[in-house]
C-alpha cells in the first residue's frame, strides 16, 4: 500500500472555500467555492477544505454504492451479469450504441422491457450518438437515459428477490429499503430523518454528509472489516468500476479519462450539481467533494488536484489530463483568453 501524503487539514466551519478560479487575461474573473474532504474508513481526516459536515445530495456520485445490492442478494450470479454490465450500473453514461445495446440485451436476460425502466427518456449525450439519430428520425428512449444501467441493476435484484417491478422508485419499495440501509452502514450515518428528494432519473436520493461519503468510499476501498458478501461486492464493484471506464461514462469524457489513467489506483465518479466522490484502493481512502454552485467544470479541476496532491496522479497525468485538470479557454475566433485552475492552496 502506498503511504497518504501528510496534507494540512483546513476546515472552515459552515463555510465553503473557494477552490477553483476562472481567469482571462491577467484577471481571475471568477471563482467556485465548495468543500471536500479525504478519508479513512474509521472516519479519522486526511485532508479536508471548508465545511466537510455540511449535507449534501450526493446524486450520482455513489451509484457504485448503489450497486452493491446486486451482488450481495445474489442476482448477479443467478443472471450471470458480467462485470461490463456493473460497470452500467455504476455508470452515468452517454448514451452511446455502447451503452444501450448492453442495457437492452440485459433488460431481456431478467424478464423486463424498456416500457419497465422509470428513469425517462433522455436525449444521448454523445453528440455524435444524437446526431445520427436525429438524422435517421428517431426519438430517444429510457435506454438512452444516462442511468438506465443502474435502474436495470434494481430491476434485477427485484426480480432475483421475488418483488414486484413496478414503483421500484418510490422510497418504500423494497429495493430502496435495501440501498438505504447499505448507504447507512456505509457512511456510519443514520437516514432516517435525513432530507430528500427526488433524483433526475426519479429515483430517491438522500442527504448525507460529505464526510460520511468520503469515508463509504474508503470502506469500499478497504472493505476488509466488512462482511464477507459486502467484501465480495465491494471487489466486484472496483472491478468493473476500473476495468470499464467508457461503459462506466463515455467516450471522451473525464471520468473515463482519469479512471483509464489511474488504471485501478483509483476510481473517480461525477454526480450532478458539481459532486464527485472518489475510491483511492492504493491509499484505502476515500473523497468527496461538492462545488457550492453546481458547476462540473470546478469539480473536475478540483478533484484532479486533489489526486495530484495525494500523489495518486503523477505530473505527467496531470499533464496528459490537461484538457480537464487545468482546461484553456477560448473565444468563437479560437483566441485563448484564460484557463480553469486550482487554487495554490488546493
Amino acid at each position: 500500500m502506498v503511504s497518504a501524503p501528510q496534507v494540512s487539514v483546513a476546515r472552515a466551519k459552515g463555510r465553503c472555500q473557494t477552490l477553483v478560479e476562472v481567469t482571462r487575461g491577467s484577471m481571475v474573473e471568477s471563482r467556485h467555492d465548495g468543500a471536500a474532504i479525504v478519508a479513512d474508513g474509521t472516519g479519522k481526516v486526511i485532508a479536508a477544505w471548508g465545511d466537510f459536515e455540511q449535507r449534501v445530495y450526493p446524486r450520482s456520485a455513489i451509484k457504485a454504492l448503489q450497486a452493491l445490492p446486486i451482488v450481495e442478494t445474489g442476482a448477479a450470479d443467478a443472471f450471470g451479469i458480467s462485470l461490463e454490465e456493473l460497470a452500467l450500473a455504476c455508470a452515468s453514461h452517454t448514451g452511446e450504441p455502447m451503452h444501450t445495446t448492453r442495457v437492452a440485451a440485459w433488460l431481456e436476460r431478467i424478464g423486463c422491457t424498456v416500457s419497465d425502466l422509470l428513469c425517462g427518456p433522455q436525449w444521448p449525450m454523445h453528440e455524435p450518438t444524437q446526431h445520427a439519430m436525429i438524422a435517421a428520425g428517431e426519438l430517444p428512449t429510457t435506454l438512452h437515459n444516462n442511468c438506465s444501467g443502474k435502474h436495470t441493476g434494481i430491476l434485477s435484484t427485484a426480480r432475483h428477490c421475488g418483488e414486484p417491478v413496478g414503483a421500484y422508485v418510490d422510497i418504500s419499495h423494497p429495493t430502496q429499503k435495501r440501498i438505504i440501509s447499505v448507504l447507512e452502514a456505509m457512511t456510519g450515518q443514520e437516514l432516517d430523518t435525513a432530507p430528500r428528494g427526488i433524483d433526475g432519473c426519479s429515483l430517491p436520493t438522500i442527504a448525507t454528509s460529505l464526510k460520511g461519503l468520503a469515508v463509504a468510499m474508503a470502506r469500499l476501498a478497504a472493505p476488509d472489516n466488512l462482511p464477507s458478501a459486502r467484501v465480495d461486492a465491494a471487489e466486484r464493484i472496483k472491478a468493473a468500476w476500473s476495468g470499464y471506464p467508457e461503459l462506466m461514462s463515455g467516450t471522451n469524457r473525464f471520468d473515463a479519462a482519469i479512471n483509464r489513467t489511474l488504471a485501478g489506483r483509483g476510481m473517480v465518479k461525477i454526480g450532478a450539481e458539481g459532486m464527485f466522490c472518489a475510491c483511492l484502493p492504493a491509499l484505502k481512502l476515500g473523497l468527496s467533494l461538492k462545488i457550492a454552485d453546481g458547476a462540473s467544470r470546478a469539480a473536475e479541476v478540483a478533484t484532479a488536484a486533489i489526486l495530484r496532491k495525494l500523489d495518486v496522479l503523477s505530473s505527467s497525468d496531470m499533464a496528459e489530463l490537461s484538457d480537464w485538470t487545468r482546461p484553456l479557454l477560448t473565444n468563437r475566433a479560437g483566441i485563448e483568453v484564460g484557463e480553469v485552475r486550482p487554487v495554490e492552496t488546493l
